[in-house]
């Protein structure tokens, strides 16, 4: 595995570059789509490929070790064989998830104990078998175990808290070299900064990630809730220390602006549940801005669904026939949203790219933002 930072844009901290694994290259700044349970919600694995074309996909250790379970993933051969993907996976190691549990889990240095959101049945992650998981999984890029602390968060706590997810990496990173991988491919390891909101500890959490030597960097604990300024504001700090020869993982965000943004502040790698959720509720993202789809202003509109063109599946559906499938709670309309939103993303990332290679990257992003902060 390789990364090779081709250029930095002269007016930003914005970088193009290639990460290399044995399932493929993967060209960044990249947005992965969240295929969280072995499945990108609501899109076929043929349109995913072949309308919306990631590099690389997401899915989640807790949801899948719960179902469908690490026997049966080791069985079919791990994770890429048993959904038919042959390109690049990152799994999450679950630790957002258990922050999520917030009523039915309990926090201890060993791990965490927590309740099942399926059958209320009691597990335990520590950072010892979130590792085995991964393995079992067998993604091409894998995460430590952390803490996500809430927002907002006392100080003490966000400092207790950082330096456990310190002692869980060191462990993370212990087990792992007790454990082959098990598909006879490699897998990189991410280590996570945390420290909420507070400069010094995300300075903190930052210098002791970069020291872990790991192949790429993730900064946690952001878009949980804070202003916007926030995130920008420790993104930028973290980026000042983690290291410049290492991808930058922000983990769950975000909007279209969200991540111009932190491409801006030094950012490679993205991941949100933004575009597929937000599909299926009828609120598409364009590079005009956002439309309710549902709303009545739509029934006649026979414009194609964004104005510039920029379309991903295979008919250009009109606004009309797409706000008419969501009146009739048709499914094709969740399905022709989704495709639309995750193209948009990867298109969104594709372009800063080439503006990054053409050095005119900051001006693109500053129109953009305007154009994209809309309400249609």
């Amino acid at each position: 595995m390789k990364f090779e930072l081709l250029k930095t844009d002269p007016e930003s901290k914005a970088r193009a570059g290639t990460i290399t694994t044995d399932h493929g290259s993967i060209e960044t700044p990249i947005f992965m789509p969240v295929g969280t349970v072995a499945s990108v919600k609501g899109v076929h694995q043929r349109e995913l490929k072949n309308d919306i074309n990631p590099d690389i996909i997401l899915g989640n250790t807790y949801h899948l070790y719960l179902r469908p379970q690490t026997p049966i993933l080791e069985k079919a051969g791990g994770l890429h064989q048993f959904m038919n993907w042959d390109r690049n996976i990152l799994t999450d190691s679950g630790g957002y998830q258990v922050y999520s549990l917030s009523a039915n889990r309990k926090i201890k240095e060993e791990g965490v104990k927590f309740k099942s959101h399926i059958d209320g049945s009691y597990h335990v992650f520590t950072p010892e078998n979130v590792m085995d998981i991964q393995r079992s999984i067998g993604a091409d890029i894998i995460m430590a175990f952390d803490e996500c602390t809430p927002y907002p968060c006392d100080y003490q706590y966000a400092r207790r808290s950082m330096h456990m997810t310190h002692r869980w990496l060191d462990r993370c990173i212990d087990q792992l070299k007790k454990v082959p991988v098990k598909y006879g491919y490699d897998q990189a390891f991410f280590p996570i900064v945390q420290g909420s909101t507070y400069k010094d500890l995300r300075e903190q959490s930052a210098e002791y990630i970069a020291n872990a030597g790991a192949f790429g960097n993730a900064i946690g604990g952001l878009s949980v809730g804070e202003p916007a300024e926030d995130m920008y504001a420790m993104t930028d700090v973290v980026c000042h220390i983690l290291p410049e020869d290492k991808p930058r993982y922000l983990m769950g965000v975000g909007t279209p602006i969200n991540i111009l943004e932190n491409i801006a502040l030094g950012i490679d790698m993205f991941d949100c549940v933004m575009p597929t959720r937000n599909a299926r509720n009828g609120m598409l993202f364009t590079a005009h801005g956002t439309i309710n789809i549902k709303n009545k202003k739509w029934v006649d509109d026979f414009s194609p669904i964004d104005e510039m063109g920029i379309t991903f599946v295979d008919t250009d559906y009109t606004k009309a026939y797409l706000k008419h499938l969501f009146s009739v709670n048709e499914l094709l309309g969740k399905q022709i949203a989704t495709i639309h939103n995750l193209g948009f993303y990867l298109w969104l990332v594709r372009e800063a790219r080439k503006h990054i290679l053409a050095g005119d990257f900051r001006s693109w992003k500053n129109s953009m933002v305007t154009q994209m902060d809309k309400r249609l």
